[in-house]
């Protein structure tokens, strides 16, 4: 054998040895295996990964780390892998619940509603018990004039300012705000520039109207008051103008489907999981502090017919 037929035959054992592990090492998320078998297949006593995520609406860095402790949560409870998988935006979280790349996914009422029509079967899974009767509060920048008000027909003293909304999906950033705007009187095109502002977040949106890059907006109540106790808010720059009356809003939604995945039953224990949260285990009161919420209960698709009413009014239901 010469020397370049021995350096050709060392060279096909070395390829040879780097790519078996390749085609035979099954992956831990039940992706198919490049040699067209899955790791389903190849480790049958594993469950796949529960794929959780969430409506991007505040600061990535809360939201990593909540739902961080909601995956350990909720793997150390089910005795499942669970993975957080952020998305980019709201319409995101949607397309992902519905191509069926997330199995479990904290909505607001809008967009809840939205993945479960594109979905059948999917249903509303818990809630918090803020959640049944949530508000938005209209905040504005002193300098633009506007003083806090109590009668929602002093809405109309937004016609002529420079106004932003949260998401475009949002429901309590702009599906509702937008619906006591229309009872108002007051429409879209009555802003200056013939249209509102998206901020994308409710976050962003605190901080556009205290700069005074926008003269008012509407918010998440939640998130107002938590950023007001948290000291994140300038009162001297923002204030706030009309509570609105309240609605349902954000839900856990779940796929149909997971108790074949999962086995009978799971996805009663995952809505356990949930209501079962305990402020007195330090994680689970973590969890509540971090959602804003003393308890979560149960929830129903039923609870949300309202939103999906608002949504088609106003074109966001389809």
């Amino acid at each position: 054998m010469t020397t370049r037929e021995r350096w050709a035959v060392a060279l096909a054992g070395l390829l040879l040895i780097g790519l078996l592990p390749t085609a035979c090492t099954p992956r831990p998320d039940g992706a198919t295996a490049p040699n067209g078998s899955s790791s389903e297949a190849a480790r049958p006593n594993e469950k796949r990964v529960l794929r959780i995520g969430a409506i991007p609406d505040q600061n990535p860095e809360k939201l990593n780390r909540l739902y961080g402790l909601v995956a350990e949560e909720l793997s150390e409870q089910l005795k499942v892998p669970v993975q957080f998988v952020p998305v980019t935006d709201y319409t995101a979280a949607v397309s992902a619940f519905r191509t069926g790349d997330l199995d479990l996914v904290w909505f607001g009422g809008l967009t809840g509603v939205q993945a479960r029509l594109q979905k059948p079967g999917a249903r509303a899974l818990a809630q918090r018990d803020i959640d049944r009767s949530f508000h938005s509060v209209f905040i504005a920048n002193p300098s633009s004039g506007l003083k806090p008000f109590s009668a929602q027909s002093d809405l109309t003293q937004l016609k002529g300012k420079r106004f932003t909304f949260g998401s475009e999906s949002s429901t309590s950033g702009r599906l509702m705000p937008q619906y006591f705007l229309d009872q108002a009187g007051v429409q879209l095109s009555d802003f200056a520039g013939g249209n509102p502002g998206f901020s994308g977040s409710h976050d962003a949106l605190i901080a556009l109207v205290q700069s005074g890059t926008y003269d008012a907006g509407v918010v998440n109540e939640q998130v107002w008051r938590s950023r007001i106790e948290e000291g994140k808010v300038d009162t001297t720059k923002v204030v706030e103008l009309w509570r609105t009356p309240g609605y349902a809003n954000y839900t856990w939604v779940v796929q149909p489907g997971l108790d074949k995945d999962y086995g009978e039953g799971f996805t009663e224990r995952l809505e356990q999981a949930f209501t079962g949260l305990d402020p007195s285990d330090p994680r689970q009161a973590q969890i509540l502090e971090l959602f804003g919420a003393e308890t979560f209960v149960p929830a129903s698709n039923k609870q949300y017919e309202a939103i999906e009413a608002v949504g088609r009014q106003v074109g966001k239901v389809r």
